[in-house]
């Protein structure tokens, strides 16, 4: 049932305590707050009310110092369509921690989703409510979480992942991604899509993406003159980018270029190139209004359906498919299942 059969706002609730990282909080809500049905109309009512739920009536401090004051508190909290727990090294302390893990359980029967946001997930874990069930959280606790609670099925490269009610995302800014993701969910691709661009965000990524870019990955772990070809290959996707034009920019021969990329990134150049004009294919598909033709141009294929090739393969989905389920023409339909395929990497921080 759509937002237009309830009428009523979807009610959210996030749960509040000393030690949070704000931006679990805050970008959620940010998001679930710009999704107006009808964004140009400001009067419009936004088909979200978010409640932060405090573990008491007095406010809280983030973990970078900024204050909160709750809505509602454990005790008289609204009954709720969303909770979310957002993450924190206060969560992680074992007072706050079975408090919150107890609420969660008695409130997850009569309640539409369960989501945690980042660590947020030793509260929902704690809860046993995600025994068994696949999930995911920032890649740097990932392996505590897996060690304190064996029955997770996690998986430590994904930006979220749903499994029945429950959703868990990565860390920080996967919040929002999540959050996106709920909105599709409730109201559509388009009313997402809007929401995204509202909020500036680059790119409405998909679930299954890896945490950690490739780009990121690439400036992060290079420590010599490849450190800024990254940057450079993101601008400029159309660009000559075979091995012996990427030399020249790093001033080594094709051999030694090939060889030291390989040392440092576990992958060939050419390997990189493809997946990352792939990847920003899949943006222009979504926000360009261009032929797949053009597109496929634009990012350095030579030929539409070596493009096409290229993309089915990553992504198993064709360029036209993919487009229709995301793209910014989209009324809400159905969207298809979009999982890149596994090239078996571990974050690389």
């Amino acid at each position: 049932m759509g937002y237009g059969e309830r009428m009523k706002p979807l009610r959210v609730g996030i749960i509040g305590f000393d030690g949070l990282s704000a931006l679990d909080l805050i970008g959620p809500a940010e998001a679930f707050a710009a999704a107006r049905t009808e964004p140009k109309n400001l009067s419009d009512k936004n088909p979200y009310e978010v409640v932060v739920i405090g573990l008491t009536r007095r406010r809280f401090a983030a973990e970078s110092g900024v204050w909160f004051h709750p809505h509602a508190t454990l005790q008289t909290a609204p009954k709720l369509d969303t909770i979310i727990i957002p993450g924190g090294s206060g969560l992680r302390r074992p007072a706050v921690n079975l408090t919150v893990a107890n609420w969660i359980k008695a409130r997850a029967p009569q309640t539409r989703r369960v989501v945690s946001v980042c660590t947020g997930i030793y509260g929902l874990a704690e809860s046993g409510l995600l025994d068994g069930r696949r999930v995911t959280t920032h890649w740097r606790f990932a392996a505590d979480v897996a060690r304190r609670f064996p029955k997770l099925r996690m998986e430590p490269n994904a930006i979220f992942l749903s499994d029945g009610k429950f959703y868990t995302s990565a860390g920080v800014t996967a919040g929002i991604d999540l959050a996106l993701a709920l909105i599709e969910e409730d109201l559509g691709a388009r009313v997402a899509l809007t929401v995204a661009r509202e909020l500036v965000v680059y790119l409405k990524r998909q679930g299954g993406q890896e945490q950690y870019s490739e780009p990121l990955r690439f400036q992060t772990r290079s420590i010599d003159r490849l450190t800024d070809l990254a940057s450079w290959i993101a601008s400029n996707p159309g660009s000559d980018l075979t091995v012996t034009a990427l030399a020249r920019r790093a001033c080594l021969s094709p051999r030694q270029f090939v060889r030291r990329f390989k040392n440092a990134f576990g992958q060939p150049p050419g390997t990189f190139v493809q997946d990352h004009r792939l990847d920003e294919a899949r943006r222009r598909l979504v926000a360009a209004n261009l032929s797949i033709d053009a597109i496929a141009a634009s990012v350095g294929f030579k030929s539409a359906d070596a493009f096409s090739r290229a993309f089915r393969h990553r992504f198993r989905i064709t360029p036209g498919r993919y487009r229709r389920g995301f793209g910014a023409g989209d009324h809400g339909a159905a969207l298809p299942s979009v999982s890149p395929q596994s090239k078996n990497r571990k974050p690389g921080r």
